[in-house]
């Protein structure tokens, strides 16, 4: 039998821009790769629930489906790409699990509180919570940032992450599990993404001291770095110009897709990362980061 060849060639990413924020994946070129159809489950969040924000698309879509082939059910935060959503619904539904899909901006404290009970109530418990919504914005240099935009970033990057925790950890037991999504930009700085990068930071920062703060209810705390990754935040944040050379500059010479992230978030959520908290990942095509 032949072995699966799973390097991927260097693609070529044309020229795009959307001009709404969030992104739509549905009209990107081309379609991010999120199907893993090399991963085949195992039963390891058997029963799991779990709460992914921004599980519309990308990363986030792709993590709820390769939840789902483990056997979690998942329940889904977005903006209002409804129709990414419900595509993200229908992949999970058809691995046999459960999917709530609950539109609403998670800048808002009480909306965040409200998801968290929505979960609970429909879905009967909550094990897993992956923050993971983001949101962007390419700039020259530091004078472009206007206030508006530097609060937007935060309240969306990480004030949300407080209170998505915040409200789910009354409710997990021993055994759960709680997963951030930074950035590589947290390590190595990024010219035109100052606020952003700055709140992946703070996230790194809020992972290593919120596992400390859980360690002793056997809540475990990490987190995930991707490099660059082949989803809607590129084309809604980037210059059209920019985006031909998004991911190239990594040793692997190319941007990653959704399917490359998303197993590392299984790792975390499951036994196998039992011994582990206040982590980082890095799947990032190759980079080495310190710190």
């Amino acid at each position: 039998m032949a072995h699966q060849v799973y390097y991927q060639e260097e693609e070529k990413l044309p020229p795009q821009h959307q001009d709404r924020q969030p992104g739509i994946q549905s009209i990107m070129i081309p379609q991010p790769k999120e199907k893993g159809t090399w991963y085949h489950g195992s039963d390891k969040l058997l029963d799991k629930v779990a709460l992914i924000t921004g599980g519309d698309s990308g990363i986030g879509r792709a993590v709820a489906l390769f939840f789902a082939r483990e056997g979690a059910h998942v329940a889904i935060t977005y903006y209002d790409e409804h129709e990414d959503a419900e595509k993200a619904q229908q992949m999970v539904q058809e691995e046999g699990r459960r999917c709530l899909l609950i539109a609403g901006d998670i800048r808002d404290d009480a909306f965040c509180r409200s998801a968290v009970q929505r979960t609970v109530n429909e879905l009967n418990h909550l094990d897993i919570l992956v923050n993971n919504a983001a949101f962007q914005t390419y700039q020259e240099n530091l004078e472009s940032v206007t206030n508006e935009q530097i609060e937007r970033i935060f309240r969306t990057n990480i004030f949300s992450y407080f209170y998505m925790a915040r409200a789910a950890i009354r409710h997990m037991k021993p055994g759960s599990a709680i997963i951030n999504t930074t950035s590589v930009t947290a390590y190595r700085g990024s010219t035109h993404f100052l606020d952003y990068s700055s709140t992946k930071g703070a996230i790194v920062s809020f992972t290593r001291s919120l596992a400390l703060s859980l360690v002793n209810k056997g809540i475990r705390v990490n987190g995930v770095a991707p490099g660059p990754i082949w989803t809607p935040l590129i084309p809604s944040s980037f210059p059209a110009e920019a985006v031909p050379q998004f991911g190239t500059d990594v040793p692997m010479g190319r941007a990653g897709h959704p399917e490359d992230v998303a197993p590392c978030y299984v790792f975390l959520a499951s036994r196998d990362s039992s011994y582990m908290t206040g982590q980082i990942l890095h799947p990032n095509g190759g980079e080495i980061i310190n710190g």
